[in-house]
């Protein structure tokens, strides 16, 4: 099982949320690309990053951010918030950046996301409210059932799908499993679990939910719940 360390970008600085409300973000680090690289020195393979201000502005706000990540470590990235268009993903790409998550976009242009992932490295992004879709820094929750529109992505070459529980993200209360085990069943797809990580037993829960190829950690890292040493020196 892949673990992947977030990032989540606002203002060019570390921040964690809560249930993704933008007035709750606490700052955890100024150099991102400092963090990145403690990452990568600890073991880590993957990071994953969110471009907040992204998300909201529909704008690539953070993109000099990015590039010094890109620089200071040899970590795969995928990131996601506000890549609406070929355009942003082709400027991500050319800045290093390894694959790009399409969110709101996977709800509202689906042909648009199919047709991304038979040229580049695409990873569609399922953020849920009670099991419906949430789009737009989730600020809106549609009437897409997330079941449903994973349904959509099945055989569509996209290379994973992150489920993230908004109800759980940011909140330290353990991941919903059966949420990311239901996303994986209806697509078909490696599915990463987000939203909730609490401690060294979320991690090893995950590990043995079918479908589940990996899982988020933020909160719990950034509030000392659980060490670089303890994500990454236990073979699960």
């Amino acid at each position: 099982m892949e673990k992947y360390m977030a990032i989540d970008l606002k203002d060019g600085k570390v921040v964690r949320l809560s249930k993704g409300v933008m007035d709750s973000a606490k700052i955890y680090s100024n150099e991102p690309w400092e963090l990145a690289k403690r990452f990568s020195d600890a073991g880590a393979k993957w990071l994953h990053i969110v471009d907040l201000d992204g998300a909201f502005a529909g704008d690539a706000l953070n993109l000099k951010t990015i590039e010094k990540i890109v620089s200071a470590t040899n970590l795969n990235i995928q990131i996601g918030g506000g890549v609406r268009n070929e355009e942003r993903i082709k400027s991500y790409l050319s800045s290093g950046v390894t694959r790009l998550i399409l969110g709101s976009v996977a709800l509202k242009n689906p042909e648009f996301v199919k047709e991304m992932a038979k040229k580049y490295r695409i990873v569609v992004g399922i953020d849920a409210k009670d099991g419906f879709v949430a789009v737009e820094g989730w600020a809106e929750v549609s009437k897409m059932e997330a079941t449903h529109l994973a349904k959509l992505y099945a055989d569509a070459g996209v290379e994973a799908i992150i489920a993230t529980d908004i109800n759980n993200d940011g909140m330290l209360c353990g991941l919903n499993l059966d949420f990311t085990t239901s996303i994986a069943k209806a697509s078909g797809i490696a599915t990463i679990a987000s939203g909730g990580v609490a401690n060294l037993a979320d991690l090893e829960a995950a590990s043995k939910a079918k479908g589940v190829s990996g899982v988020i950690i933020g909160k719990a890292y950034y509030e000392g719940k659980i060490g670089l040493n303890d994500i990454f020196g236990n073979n699960f």
